[in-house]
């Protein structure tokens, strides 16, 4: 299985933002005029303290200059591997585009107020379904995490819901992040901006 890539698309310097968050914003937004489904879709790879990695996929609430914000549970494998190793990798598979963003940094909590202020706007069902999975545990049946989502929809009623203390934001903050162009031949542009000592950021072209 193979799919060629097309000659007449192409990455060059010139093409360029002057920073990633700008670069990254203009090819999201490609993204989102191109109708790709959940365009801020990404996976998101951790390792535990030994080194063992694990990967999925989830999606991206927020971006700045600081870099990336996704939300989840902490006790999950995620949030813990998160917490015991503090670095991770992000992939933008958008591949009808031909395109991929690759982010590597590291990861801290955001503050508890953006968590949540982002909590408020989610559907109620979801901010049920926050309390109710113990994220990542292993469970008997479906029928389990159903009853739990009835015990939690029982005792908040039709009153408001807290964001739950295990749960909240995570912010990658990057030391690279790779714009990936496909080519024809495999010859493939990869271009991408690296954090320097000094605090600011370097381009370097990376062979495909």
């Amino acid at each position: 299985m193979r799919n060629e890539y097309a000659a007449d698309r192409g990455l060059s310097e010139a093409d360029l933002a002057g920073d990633w968050h700008a670069q990254f914003a203009r090819w999201f937004a490609d993204a989102v005029a191109f109708g790709l489904p959940e365009p801020n879709a990404m996976v998101v790879g951790t390792a535990d303290a030994a080194g063992r990695p694990s990967g999925r996929t989830v999606l991206l609430k927020g971006y700045d200059p600081d870099g990336f914000v996704f939300f989840t549970n902490h006790t999950s494998r995620k949030g813990a591997e998160a917490a015991a190793n503090p670095y991770a990798s992000l992939v933008f598979p958008w591949f009808p585009m031909q395109r991929q963003v690759v982010v590597a940094g590291t990861v801290r909590e955001v503050p508890r107020a953006e968590t949540e202020a982002y909590f408020a706007t989610r559907p109620r069902a979801s901010q049920l379904g926050a309390w109710a999975s113990p994220q990542s545990q292993v469970l008997p049946d479906r029928a389990a995490l159903e009853a739990r989502y009835r015990e939690v929809a029982r005792r908040f009623g039709d009153g408001p819901i807290p964001a739950p203390p295990h749960w909240g934001g995570l912010r990658v903050r990057p030391d690279s992040v790779e714009f990936w162009q496909g080519h024809a031949g495999r010859l493939h542009d990869r271009l991408r901006f690296r954090r320097v000592d000094a605090g600011g950021w370097t381009v370097e072209r990376l062979a495909p």
